[in-house]
């Protein structure tokens, strides 16, 4: 243990012996520079190191209001093709987003159009099944010349939980390459 010490010590106090004080970054030409001039001159030795006085800047602090946060995704309209669509959307950045209405046996489903997208639809049942889940198909429709997209699914079972999905696999990209959104989908709905 002793003889380990001393090696460790020896091997320490060598070095510094050996290169003087520089070893620790010191060096005996390096005065102080007392001038103000926040410039700095020619390295030359003295003063190469320049630091000026400045002021803390304070944390920001949020603001306590008396009203209540703005919602996460504010109402946006959707840039139209006809001057006259002004309908107030929520939209999420992913979804499209879309209106289910009840009716007998069917739902009537609208949505913003966007660009000259092609659309389709589909009620998928959600009752509560293990195994497989019933087949659902597709019902297409075509990209109208109006603001909005209103479809009709029929032949739904009434008092049965449906989901509403709906897919725009045409819809485009933005220029930086991400896709429009191109799909949307309904909560539980039960056609009447």
């Amino acid at each position: 243990m002793r003889r380990t010490t001393a090696v460790i010590v020896v091997a320490l106090c060598v070095p510094l012996a050996l290169t003087g004080c520089s070893a620790l970054g010191l060096d005996s030409t390096m005065v102080p520079d007392t001038s103000t001039s926040a410039s700095p001159g020619p390295v030359s030795g003295a003063g190469w190191i320049v630091s000026t006085q400045g002021s803390a800047t304070p944390s920001p602090v949020p603001s306590r209001g008396g009203g209540s946060r703005s919602p996460a995704l504010p109402p946006v309209s959707f840039l139209p093709m006809d001057p006259s669509c002004t309908k107030q959307w929520t939209v999420d950045p992913v979804l499209i987003p879309m209106t289910v209405t009840p009716a007998k046996g069917s739902f009537t489903v609208s949505w913003p159009r966007q660009y000259a997208s092609n659309y389709r639809i589909a009620a998928i049942p959600q009752p509560l099944r293990s195994g497989s889940q019933p087949a659902y198909t597709w019902q297409d429709v075509p990209a109208p010349s109006g603001c909005t997209v209103t479809a009709t699914i029929t032949g739904l079972k009434s008092g049965t939980p449906y989901v509403v999905w709906l897919d725009a696999p045409t819809t485009g990209y933005e220029q930086d390459g991400t896709r429009h959104p191109y799909s949307g989908k309904s909560g539980v709905v039960y056609p009447l």
